[in-house]
């Protein structure tokens, strides 16, 4: 599966909400999930391996009371790179209601995702 097909499956499964089965599909077992640097206490730290990638989403919707909604934008992608912008409306359990949007950078190697990073303000 080129770049561009892998781009648009991984849309498609996290429009669903299909989170973890878009990591079983197309990432490689020794990817690499890196947040921003300087992330807020209590946020998700960095994953590498497709078991502690899967915790680290285990432990995100672990967090969630509630999700109100979200978008996942159409894949722009350019060589063994693509980049997604999501958006979720969520309440935290604890911390309340809020909206959030990140672009997500992923690289491509071997016919599977290596690596995935996220961008997004912290406010």
């Amino acid at each position: 599966m080129n770049t561009e097909a892998m781009a648009k499956r991984l849309v498609e499964l996290c429009r669903k909400g299909e989170y973890e089965q878009a990591q079983r599909e197309l990432y490689a077992p020794d990817a690499v999930s890196i947040e921003m640097p300087g992330a807020p206490a209590g946020a998700l730290g960095d994953a590498k391996g497709l078991e502690a990638i899967y915790e680290k989403g285990r432990q995100f919707a672990a967090m969630v009371e509630t999700m109100h909604g979200g978008t996942v934008s159409d894949p722009l992608v350019t060589g063994n790179w693509f980049s997604v912008a999501m958006s979720m409306d969520v309440t935290f359990r604890g911390r309340g209601r809020t909206q959030m949007s990140e672009l997500c950078v992923y690289h491509v190697h071997g016919g599977k995702v290596v690596s995935e990073q996220f961008f997004y303000d912290m406010g």
